[in-house]
């Protein structure tokens, strides 16, 4: 059981890539944690795979459907808040549609180099310093190695 009863939120969270390039999501000025930069993705509903999570995210908020993802990382990470998240992020290599900001206030796809230069969820942050010092191509082709 955590501490002080507080349970912690499953979320998924995509990185599309193209080319050596990610998409990256900004969230709205009404969410919570207004205007911080994130994968796309989402909590999972209860009795939800992760996967099937991934899939209704992308399709509700960039209106894109995916066969298959494949995880890279895991970690749980708890914010100054008290908010406590178990994080699962999966690397998308094809999709179909047409890709549509549906929810954010900007989408952009920007290089890996380029990733440190945004005010990211505290959450994601882990994950892209990892991409920067491994070398995004290395941690994106390698199989889940690290399960924290």
């Amino acid at each position: 059981m955590e501490s002080r009863g507080r349970k912690r939120t499953e979320v998924v969270a995509g990185l599309i890539c193209r080319n050596d390039r990610v998409l990256v999501c900004q969230r709205s000025c009404n969410a919570a944690f207004p205007l911080k930069w994130e994968f796309p993705g989402g909590k999972v509903e209860r009795r939800e795979q992760l996967e099937n999570a991934l899939r209704r995210e992308l399709r509700e908020e960039l209106g894109i459907e995916i066969d298959n993802a494949e995880k890279i990382r895991h970690y749980q990470y708890t914010y100054t808040t008290g908010f406590k998240v178990n994080l699962t992020f999966f690397r998308i290599q094809k999709y179909r549609g047409r890709l549509k900001n549906l929810v954010f206030q900007k989408i952009v796809w920007v290089k890996f180099t380029e990733l440190l230069q945004f005010d990211f969820l505290e959450g994601d942050r882990i994950l892209i310093q990892e991409l920067v010092d491994l070398g995004a191509a290395r941690l994106l082709t390698m199989p889940l190695a690290r399960n924290q």
